[in-house]
């Protein structure tokens, strides 16, 4: 977490709080979130930019300023932007502190500290080896098909490698597989051009939905809004282990796939096991 609904979330919530909203000043208070370039240069270089455009690639916002410089955040596992007053009593959580001109100020929390920022006059080389974006034209059964049929690692293995689908991860990987009607072990070469077609369609179809709900509310991810996304009520298999499926009633189980749990129906997804 977050996956691509959850910072698509974001920078739909911050667009229109923060187009041409210039920063006036900028503080850093857990160092290691400023990954280039040094502390005081991000700093120096962030005052008196104004924010132009706001646009996602796989997982990392771009949030794009003046002269073609590019703040590129990352927000890992717990990382989550909020605007806030100037006065509002400051969260423990926030790592780094940008304010706006108008009395509020942008707040980057992280209660784990892992999300990271770079200041960039050109983010590709960050970018450099994604795949294409799963809601592009690029995305298709047969691309999916020509990247998967010499690997030899499980297929959820597969979905989540971000050279093959920007974006995707633990959750959407689970769910797009369950709506497939694939077992996340089968083997990624063996998947058929219609069953890569049938992925392509479901990956599609939950990262659509995730979007439309906001994205999913787990663990201590909340939107810049603060209210919790409402994706996890349409959860077929992710954390649901044990509970009946919704389709068929069996049991959904869990296995080990890439070092991550993972959610799937017996008998829904059999195929591949």
């Amino acid at each position: 977490m977050p996956e691509l609904p959850e910072v698509e979330t974001h920078v739909l919530e911050l667009r229109p709080l923060l187009q041409n909203r210039t920063l006036e000043d900028v503080d850093v208070f857990w160092p290691k979130t400023v990954s280039a370039p040094g502390l005081n240069r991000f700093c120096a270089l962030l005052m008196g930019q104004t924010f132009r455009r706001l646009a996602r690639r796989a997982k990392y916002m771009l949030l794009h300023l003046d002269d073609s410089w590019c703040l590129v955040v990352h927000l890992r596992m717990t990382g989550t932007f909020r605007v806030v007053s100037q006065s509002a009593e400051p969260h423990p959580h926030v790592r780094v502190n940008m304010r706006l001109q108008g009395g509020e100020a942008l707040h980057f929390l992280d209660q784990r500290k892992f999300g990271r920022m770079w200041l960039v006059q050109d983010p590709r080389p960050l970018l450099t080896g994604l795949g294409p974006e799963p809601l592009s034209r690029q995305f298709t059964g047969q691309y999916l098909q020509r990247r998967l049929r010499h690997r030899s690692v499980a297929l959820k293995a597969a979905l989540l490698d971000q050279k093959v689908a920007a974006g995707v991860g633990n959750i959407y990987a689970d769910e797009a597989l369950f709506h497939a009607g694939l077992h996340p072990q089968k083997p990624a070469h063996a998947a058929t051009a219609q069953e890569c077609r049938r992925l392509c369609r479901a990956v599609r179809k939950v990262l659509r939905t995730g979007i439309a709900h906001r994205g999913s509310f787990i663990s201590s991810y909340r939107p810049p809004s603060g209210v919790p996304g409402r994706f996890q009520l349409e959860h077929q298999v992710f954390r649901r282990t044990g509970e009946p499926c919704l389709r068929c009633g069996v049991p959904i189980a869990k296995v080990i796939v890439a070092q991550r749990s993972t959610h799937f129906c017996p008998r829904c997804q059999a195929d591949g096991n």
